[in-house]
């Protein structure tokens, strides 16, 4: 077993009332540390499970059988930076520039899930390493990556769809079509 940190953003009640955060540790989340910046509660985790995935479906678990708080997303699921492929892939920050350029290797490089004028530009762990296989012949284990961005965006679906009408959600389901 290994101990994964991340960090869930949750929605609900003030967390700076006592009450709320002795039903959280009573819950199981006392491998987290309750914080609050700029008004966007979040729960840092250090927990134990098989695997990150493991650990995070449990603590979205344990969190939510709180009343009336609810996982809204996790903290940068499945997002990396250029320094990130770089380390993951054992290159210099140099050779993945010139590959998000199309300077070196075959061009095509998987655009920025963020805006791409943007000097911190993050990327999408799967379609990163979906491309380095697919040009560069690279094999790379993404696979949590995968699994954490597809949950975060189960997540941020749910909580978006508290805001939309039924009518709505039909739509998007029918474009999802799982």
């Amino acid at each position: 077993m290994s101990t994964y940190s991340f960090t869930l953003i949750i929605d609900g009640p003030d967390l700076q009332d006592a009450e709320f955060v002795d039903a959280l540790f009573e819950a199981g989340c006392d491998d987290a540390l309750v914080g609050s910046t700029d008004g966007v509660q979040f729960l840092d985790f250090d927990r134990e499970a098989d695997t990150l995935g493991e650990a995070v479906l449990s603590a979205v678990g344990d969190v939510e059988t709180v009343e009336e708080i609810s996982v809204t997303r996790i903290a940068d699921a499945g997002l990396i930076t250029m320094a990130d492929i770089a380390s993951r892939t054992g290159r210099t920050r140099e050779s993945v520039r010139l590959l998000v350029a199309g300077k070196r290797g075959p061009g095509g490089f998987p655009p920025p899930a963020t805006d791409p004028r943007s000097r911190y530009r993050l990327w999408r762990a799967g379609e990163v390493e979906h491309w380095m296989r697919a040009n560069l012949g690279e094999e790379a284990e993404w696979r949590e990556d995968l699994f954490l961005a597809a949950l975060n965006l189960g997540l941020e679906f749910r909580h978006q769809c508290s805001h939309l009408s039924q009518a709505e959600i039909a739509d998007i389901r029918s474009l999802v079509d799982l």
